[in-house]
């Protein structure tokens, strides 16, 4: 959507290399899209190699076997690509249409078919450039959107963007029918809540006059839109449907290792010990992998060139905010590592709020073995991005040059990198095993302490006649308004989830949605109030992870200590909102709570 002037040729180039060559002073362009040349991916480490482009460790000798073999793999495939490729392919296309011959009518088609169709396209890119795709497109838009943008005056862009994106979400959320727990009324409340929570964002802005409206109103957009996709089409549905079976897939692989170390019994315990720690051991450790492989980086730019192009922000705040979902708040700033010495103010604003507002895929997998619905949580982080993008330039607009305006840059890591896959998967069960540990003593300490305290408060309580005093009644009570803002139906359920909340906020929400899928006290709540918590709990935002953000970035570039910790608390309270923000969104649109709402462990 043209907000403003659009680029007549919104092209842009993702690069990749080592991290130790990265331009400290590259040029910038005045636009956040760029003409430039690009061939459909970022080029894996063999075409590196075949150009005489190192990646990694770079040409150090080595002796050994396992090299050597390398080696000759990788000459070997080299020789002949061609031919590795077009077996693959055909192998692929003989398994779609078997599966389409024997399985349409009870396993269906549209899952097979997106995955031959991904596969199809992933091996096209290696041979054929990605311009006879984009070009074409370059040419539709120019000639259209482009046009019918040029037709308004520049003034008037901004409203109109602005009242096509009301008009979306006013229809998108009252058109279709009510339900029982779904009323137009309470949907109403949702959408108010919405229009509080801009208002909030604007009026506390560190400057209103710079705010850059086509990223806020192109974000709460396509925020409502995926929302829209995944919550009301069955096609939309059926896709993230496959994504969370395959979360919850990896919970049964996890307990397989599990019923090898200990027994078939145990690995059945629904303990956080065996069925939440090996799962989040396993799949740091697959990630670990993907990444040694290329695969995950791919992925990440891909959906970094999508939000670079469509909200105009810099290839690093893409790069942060595509990737936070998947490999977490940490993680994610890793991927912009040489670069983060050079953000600016509102960049750095910018990653530590897309960190805040959404959770990593190790405890997607944790979450879900506790018995949160799969599907909601994946939506909410998928939510997040615009999300997070949107509620950050509105808080902290962008007032200074961007050292990655108009590109999207993926550097490589040529320090400690894994010698070969084995190696990688290896170095993540170890990274895996860490990351457990710092877990289970967080939540230890963490439960710990809230006992401490709600033991002093009981007995500071009594002599108020006020016996049963916790922590969780009064951030239940302060965070009330919160809960009636998302559109909780009114009654028990209020209080009910403001606790929620506010247990989250200042412990964290591992001990959030413990409560929620674990206690008593919330089996009898609606499905829409399961459904607004549970999206509502989705995310780092706590005070615990403010440690998290400020460590790693203070770590990576010692010079913007001062930065980061005056902007950290900022980019939290702009993190909670974003997901809150989704949490009203899935309020006003969803019919079927039913089938998002936490449910007994999988």
């Amino acid at each position: 959507m043209a907000l403003d002037q659009p680029n007549s040729n919104p092209t842009l180039e993702v690069e990749k290399y080592p991290s130790h060559e990265a331009p400290e002073n590259s040029c910038t362009t005045s636009h956040p899209t760029v003409d430039c040349k690009q061939d459909g991916d970022v080029k894996d480490s063999l075409d590196k190699e075949e150009k005489g482009v190192t990646v990694g460790h770079g040409s150090a000798e080595s002796g050994s076997v396992s090299e050597q073999r390398t080696s000759r793999f990788k000459s070997l495939y080299r020789r002949y690509k061609f031919v590795f490729h077009i077996f693959i392919w055909l192998f692929f296309t003989g398994w779609f249409v078997a599966g389409v011959v024997l399985h349409r009518k009870d396993l269906g088609w549209l899952i097979p078919f997106l995955l031959y169709l991904c596969i199809t396209i992933r091996l096209a890119t290696f041979y054929i450039s990605i311009t006879v795709v984009t070009k074409p497109m370059h040419f539709i838009w120019n000639n259209t959107g482009v046009k019918i943008a040029n037709l308004v005056p520049e003034r008037l862009r901004i409203w109109c963007g602005a009242a096509i994106t009301i008009s979306v979400i006013v229809v998108g959320s009252f058109a279709s029918p009510e339900s029982a727990g779904n009323t137009r009324a309470n949907r109403a409340v949702s959408l108010f809540g919405l229009i509080v929570l801009i208002g909030v964002l604007w009026a506390t802005s560190a400057n209103r006059k710079a705010i850059q409206w086509h990223t806020v109103i192109v974000g709460m957009l396509i925020q409502f839109l995926v929302a829209l996709f995944v919550l009301r089409t069955k096609v939309g549905y059926d896709i993230f449907d496959f994504v969370s079976y395959l979360a919850r897939s990896l919970l049964h692989f996890a307990a397989a290792g599990v019923a090898f170390l200990t027994t078939e019994e145990i690995s059945q315990y629904q303990f956080f010990f065996f069925s939440v720690i090996p799962a989040i051991i396993f799949f740091i450790s697959l990630t670990s992998l993907l990444f040694y492989c290329g695969a995950l980086q791919w992925f990440i730019g891909k959906f970094a060139v999508f939000f670079f192009w469509s909200m105009r922000v810099s290839g690093a705040e893409a790069v942060v905010a595509s990737a936070s979902p998947f490999i977490g708040q940490g993680e994610s700033i890793m991927l912009i590592k040489p670069f983060v010495p050079h953000l600016t103010q509102a960049e750095i604003h910018q990653v530590m709020a897309s960190g805040f507002a959404t959770i990593a895929g190790s405890v997607l997998v944790a979450y879900i073995s506790m018995g949160v619905n799969a599907q909601a949580l994946i939506s909410s982080c998928v939510m997040s991005i615009p999300a997070s993008l949107a509620t950050s330039k509105l808080r902290y607009p962008e007032t200074e040059e961007s050292l990655t305006r108009g590109r999207v840059v993926i550097p490589d890591e040529d320090e400690d990198r894994p010698k070969n896959a084995l190696q990688a998967f290896a170095d993540g069960a170890w990274l895996g095993i860490k990351i457990a540990g710092m877990i289970m003593a967080t939540l230890l300490c963490i439960i710990a302490f809230l006992a401490l305290c709600n033991g002093i408060l009981g007995w500071w309580g009594r002599y108020l006649n006020i016996p049963n005093l916790t922590i969780e009644q009064i951030v239940g009570y302060l965070c009330y308004p919160i809960a009636f803002l998302l559109g909780v139906p009114r009654g028990p359920d209020l209080y009910k989830v403001a606790k929620l909340i506010g247990v989250k906020l200042i412990a964290n929400e591992f001990v959030a949605f413990q409560m929620l899928t674990g206690e008593k006290e919330y089996t009898d709540m609606a499905s829409r109030s399961k459904l607004i918590a549970t999206f509502a709990l989705c995310s780092f935002a706590n005070i615990g992870s403010l440690g998290t953000q400020i460590g790693v970035l203070s770590q990576i570039a010692p010079s913007r200590g001062g930065d980061v910790a005056k902007l950290a608390v900022s980019a939290l309270i702009t993190g909670a909102l974003s997901t809150f923000s989704s949490a009203g969104i899935a309020g006003m649109i969803i019919t079927n709570e039913a089938n998002y709402i936490s449910g007994p462990s999988a």
